[in-house]
C-alpha cells in the first residue's frame, strides 16, 4: 500500500467514526399530505403550512384576500383535518441509540401517530412538543396528525365554568388569537403544522439548551457563563471548549456519567465592544461557539451570536408620578418606533426576505424599538436575530390580549411550560428589552364595562384568576430564566384614569376611538406611549388587489370584509372634515386620507418627544398589517409605505426641529438623541408660497445631548398677515424642517406646478422633483414595481429635490403620477 492510499485511507476512517459520533439532524418536511377527515381524498401539503394555504395550492378554495371571500371561507374552521408523511432514515441515522421528534409548532389541538402508535395530544401552538421515539422510529416511519377543529373544545372548556369570560371562546385556546378575528384583520382560525418538525438522533449526548448568560460588563471586562443542559447516555470523558470570534476562551474536560447534567462554565472577554440600538452606535455582536467533543471527535457545536450589553426598565418615584423609561449601557434612551403584528395571517407564508424587509423598513423609518404584540405569535428565531443584527430593541409581549383568561390548575400549568419553551428560546437574544404580561387585559377588566352585572364572587375569581396567571405565574417564569425586566399590562392604567399619564405605560385611543381631535396628543402626554393610532387606506395596489378592479372604488362591496372597525370610514371622514379637504375623487380621498393619519400620528411623535424626558417612548400602532386592508398600519398588506411611514421616518430622526404654535408665539425645540451636544446657527424663515421672504433671524443656539432643549420663543412676526399663505422653514446642524400656521384644509395653496426629471442609475432610477411655488405633499406613484426612497414632502418655492426609485425594471417619465394637496385642494370645496 502506498504512503498516499494509506493517508487517504486513514483520513477515511476518521471522517466516517466522527460522523458515527457526531448528532443528526433531519426535517421532516417532505412528501406530505392532508384530507378532511370525513373525506378519503389525500391532497399534497406544505409542512409547515396550515389546511387554509393548503386548500388555496390545490386549488380547493378561492383566494381568501380577495372581495368578500373570508366570509365564504368560515367552514374551514368548523372541520376537522388529518395530515401525514413517510419518512425514511438512512443507515447512519438508524446506528443512533437514540431519536427524538421535536414538533415546533402545531396548531392547535392535535393527536400525533408514529406508525400507527399514538405518541402525544397537544394542546399549545405555541409549545415545543419533545417525544422519545427511540423504540419507536425504523428505516421507514408514518406520521400522522389529526387536527380537531377548536370550537368543540372551547365550548366543552366554557360548560365547565359558571359565568362567562370576556372574550369567550378564544381565551380557551392557546393560539394567536388574531386569527379570531380583530379590528384590521380577518377571521380564519386555522389548523396546521405551522412551525418545523425534527428528528433529532444521537448516541451519546444531546444538548438541551445553551444559555449565555451575561454576569457583568464594564469598558475593561465582561464576565460571562454558558450555562448548558446536557443529557448524557453513557459513561463518557468529554472536552467542553467556548470560542469568542474563534479564539478559545475556555477549555474543560470533564468524566461524564448517564443523566441530565446541569453545568455552568465561566469565562470572559476584555475590552468588550458593547451592542448599541442602531441609532447610537454599532450593535456588534461576539461570535460565541460551543464546541463539545470526546476526544478529537465533534460530538455537537451551537454557535450563538450574542451583544454585551446592559438594559434596564427603570420605575423611579418622581415629583409627579414615577418614571418608565429603558436604560441601555447606563443611557436613558428615547424608544421610537411602533407596534408589530405578524406579517401574514398564515404565518409559514413569510418568506426569510419578508423578515428582512421588516427591518429595513424599520431602520429606514429611524426606529429603535418594535413592541411585539400581545394578540399575534412570539415570532420567528429569525426575526430575533435581525433585530440583534439591526440593532432594534423589542418590547416582547407575551400572546395574551384584550380578554380575560381561565385560571385553572390545567390552564397555568400549560402556560407555564409555554412561557419556559419560549423566554429558553429568546433569552440570548440581546434585542429583547422587556416582557410584558399583556395586551389591554387590565385596562379592559377596570374600563370596558366587564364587571357589569357580575357578582362580587364571580369579579374577585376572574381578577384572582388575572393576578395568578400575570402576576405569578409570568413574571416568576421571567425572573427565573432571564435577567429582562418584566411589565405585567401595557397599558398600566386606561385613558379614564387620570394617572394614565403620570406612570407607567400608555395606550390613548382618545382619538380615534373617543374622536378627540388630534391635539390631544399635545396635551395629554403619558410617561410612555405604547399604543397610540389612527386608521388610512391601504395603497392604491392593495384597493385593486381586493376588489379585484383596475381603477380605485371606495363603496366597493369587498370593504364589508376590509375594514373591520364599525366606525372606521365615518371616523376617518370626521377627522378629514376636521384638518383636510375631503375629496369626491376616490383616489385623491385615498390620498387625504394617508395624509390624515400621518398628520395626526407625527403630531403625537413630535409631541412626545418634546415632551423629552417626561415621556421616553412613542410607539405608535401599527407598523404592519397581516393582509390588504384599511387599518391602522405605516405599512399595508402588500408592503408598500403609506404617509405614516415616510413622515414618521423623518419625525423619528436623532435630530429634529419641532414647532408649536401656542398664544400667537411660536415655540421651537431642537429634540436630540445624540450622546453629544449640538451648538451653532438656527435659521427661521417665514415665507409666502411664492418663495417671498416676510421674515427672518439667526440665532446661535445649543441643543443639549440625548434630550429636548427648547431654543426659540418667537412671537408670530407683525409681518405675518396672512397665516394662511406661509410656511416657517427652520435650519440646524444640516437639518431642516417646515411649519404651518393652520390647519391644512385652511392654506391657501398655489396651483399644482410639478417638474420631474429622471435618470437612470444603477439600482433604479434618480429623481428630481422641482417647483417655483410651495407644493404640499407630493405623492409620486407608478404602477410599475420598486419602492420610493422618499414621498409625500413639500417642495419650497425654487427647491430641488433628488430621491430614487428602486426598481429592477424599466420606466419612462410618464410612468410616474403625481398627486399633491395642492390640486386636490383645487378640486375640492373645503
Amino acid at each position: 500500500m502506498s504512503k498516499k492510499i494509506g493517508l487517504l485511507l486513514l483520513l477515511v476512517i476518521l471522517i466516517s467514526c466522527a460522523k458515527e459520533k457526531s448528532n443528526l439532524t433531519t426535517e421532516i418536511s417532505q412528501d406530505w399530505k392532508f384530507k378532511n377527515t370525513r373525506d378519503t381524498l389525500w391532497l399534497p401539503a406544505n409542512v409547515p403550512g396550515t389546511v387554509h394555504t393548503d386548500l388555496l395550492k390545490n386549488k380547493k378554495i378561492e383566494e381568501p384576500f380577495i372581495g368578500n371571500n373570508e366570509e365564504k371561507l368560515q367552514w374551514i374552521s368548523d372541520e376537522d383535518w388529518e395530515y401525514s408523511a413517510t419518512f425514511q432514515l438512512d443507515e447512519e441515522q438508524l446506528k443512533r441509540k437514540y431519536h427524538q421528534l421535536q414538533f415546533k409548532g402545531l396548531d392547535t389541538y392535535a393527536t400525533v401517530f408514529l406508525n400507527d402508535s399514538l405518541l402525544i395530544n397537544t394542546y399549545n401552538a405555541f409549545r415545543t412538543w419533545n417525544i422519545d421515539v427511540s423504540n419507536r422510529v425504523r428505516k421507514e416511519n408514518t406520521l400522522r396528525i389529526i387536527f380537531k377543529h377548536t370550537d368543540t373544545i372551547e365550548k366543552q372548556k366554557m360548560s365547565k365554568l359558571a359565568y362567562e369570560l370576556p372574550v369567550s371562546g378564544r381565551v380557551f385556546t392557546r393560539k394567536p388569537q388574531f386569527h379570531y378575528g380583530w379590528d384590521w384583520g380577518p377571521t380564519f382560525i386555522t389548523s396546521g403544522v405551522w412551525r418545523p418538525i425534527i428528528l433529532e438522533s444521537w448516541d451519546d449526548v444531546f444538548l438541551n439548551d445553551l444559555y449565555l448568560k451575561q454576569q457583568s460588563l464594564t469598558d475593561q471586562k465582561a464576565s460571562l457563563q454558558a450555562k448548558l443542559d446536557l443529557t448524557i447516555t453513557s459513561e463518557i470523558e468529554l472536552t467542553y471548549k467556548v470560542f469568542v470570534n474563534d479564539s478559545i476562551v475556555l477549555q474543560k474536560e470533564i468524566p461524564s456519567v448517564p443523566g441530565n447534567h446541569l453545568y455552568d462554565f465561566d469565562f470572559e472577554i476584555l475590552n468588550p465592544k458593547r451592542w448599541w440600538t442602531h441609532n447610537l452606535g454599532d450593535p456588534y455582536l461576539y461570535d460565541i461557539k460551543l464546541q463539545i467533543m470526546e476526544g478529537s471527535k465533534e460530538i455537537l457545536s451551537k454557535s450563538v451570536k450574542k451583544g454585551l450589553r446592559t438594559i434596564e426598565l427603570i420605575q423611579d418615584q418622581d415629583g409627579v408620578g414615577s418614571t418608565f423609561y429603558f436604560k441601555l449601557n447606563d443611557i436613558p434612551v428615547f424608544m421610537k418606533g411602533a407596534n408589530y403584528i405578524p406579517q401574514h395571517i398564515f404565518q409559514p407564508e413569510v418568506t426569510t426576505e419578508d423578515y428582512q424587509q421588516i427591518f429595513k423598513d424599520a431602520m429606514a423609518a429611524n426606529m429603535n424599538m418594535l413592541r411585539v404584540w400581545g394578540g399575534g405569535i412570539y415570532e420567528e428565531d429569525i426575526f430575533y436575530d435581525l433585530a440583534d443584527k439591526n440593532g432594534i430593541l423589542v418590547w416582547q409581549d407575551f400572546m395574551f390580549a384584550c380578554a380575560m383568561y381561565p385560571g385553572d390548575d390545567e390552564f397555568l400549568e400549560n402556560v407555564k411550560q409555554e412561557a419556559v419553551d419560549n423566554i429558553k428560546r429568546l433569552r440570548n437574544h440581546s434585542s429583547i428589552a422587556v416582557w410584558c404580561g399583556n395586551n389591554e387585559n387590565n385596562e379592559a377588566w377596570h374600563n370596558w364595562g366587564w364587571q357589569i352585572d357580575r357578582s362580587e364572587e364571580e369579579k374577585e375569581e376572574i381578577w384572582s384568576n388575572y393576578q395568578k396567571l400575570f402576576n405569578g405565574v409570568l413574571p416568576e417564569a421571567v425572573a427565573s430564566l432571564t435577567d429582562n425586566s418584566y411589565w405585567e399590562s401595557s397599558p398600566k392604567y386606561g385613558r379614564a384614569d387620570k394617572r394614565f399619564k403620570l406612570e407607567g405605560s400608555a395606550h390613548d385611543w382618545g382619538v380615534w376611538h373617543d374622536a378627540l381631535p388630534f391635539e390631544r396628543f399635545e396635551e395629554e402626554i403619558p410617561r410612555f406611549m405604547s399604543e397610540y393610532g389612527f386608521q388610512s387606506f391601504p395603497s392604491y395596489e392593495a384597493i385593486k388587489y381586493f376588489t379585484q378592479l383596475d381603477s380605485i372604488n371606495i363603496n366597493h362591496s369587498s370593504f364589508q370584509t376590509h375594514q373591520k372597525h364599525n366606525r372606521g370610514f365615518s371616523l376617518i371622514k370626521e377627522y378629514m372634515e376636521r384638518d383636510f379637504p375631503v375629496p369626491s375623487d376616490p383616489e385623491d380621498y385615498v390620498y387625504v386620507s394617508q395624509l390624515l393619519q400621518a398628520y395626526g400620528i407625527t403630531k403625537g411623535i413630535h409631541a412626545h418627544r418634546r415632551a423629552m424626558a417626561y415621556n421616553m417612548g412613542s410607539l405608535y400602532w401599527q407598523f404592519n398589517d397581516c393582509w390588504p386592508v384599511v387599518s391602522w398600519s405605516g405599512i399595508d398588506g402588500l408592503g408598500n409605505w403609506k404617509a405614516l411611514h415616510y413622515k414618521a421616518k423623518r419625525s423619528f430622526e436623532n435630530l429634529i426641529l419641532s414647532s408649536q404654535v401656542k398664544n400667537d408665539s411660536l415655540y421651537l425645540h431642537v429634540v436630540n438623541d445624540h450622546l453629544h451636544a449640538k451648538e451653532g446657527a438656527l435659521k427661521i424663515t417665514f415665507m409666502d408660497f411664492e418663495g417671498n421672504v416676510l421674515w427672518k433671524n439667526k440665532v446661535n443656539v445649543k441643543a443639549k445631548a440625548n434630550a429636548s432643549t427648547k431654543v426659540l420663543e418667537q412671537k408670530i412676526p407683525n409681518e405675518i398677515v396672512d397665516p394662511k399663505n406661509v410656511v416657517v422653514t427652520t435650519e440646524f446642524d444640516g437639518e431642516k424642517a417646515n411649519f404651518y400656521l393652520v390647519r391644512p384644509k385652511d392654506l391657501r395653496l398655489p396651483d399644482h406646478n410639478v417638474q420631474l426629471e429622471i435618470t437612470k442609475v444603477s439600482d433604479g432610477y434618480e429623481i428630481i422633483v422641482s417647483s417655483s411655488s410651495l407644493q404640499k405633499d407630493v405623492f409620486l406613484y407608478t404602477d410599475k414595481k420598486g419602492h420610493f426612497e422618499d414621498n409625500f414632502f413639500d417642495v419650497l418655492p425654487g427647491e430641488t429635490k433628488k430621491l430614487l426609485f428602486q426598481t429592477k425594471g424599466d420606466i419612462k417619465l410618464e410612468d410616474i403620477k403625481i398627486k399633491t394637496l395642492n390640486n386636490v385642494m383645487k378640486t375640492t370645496s373645503v
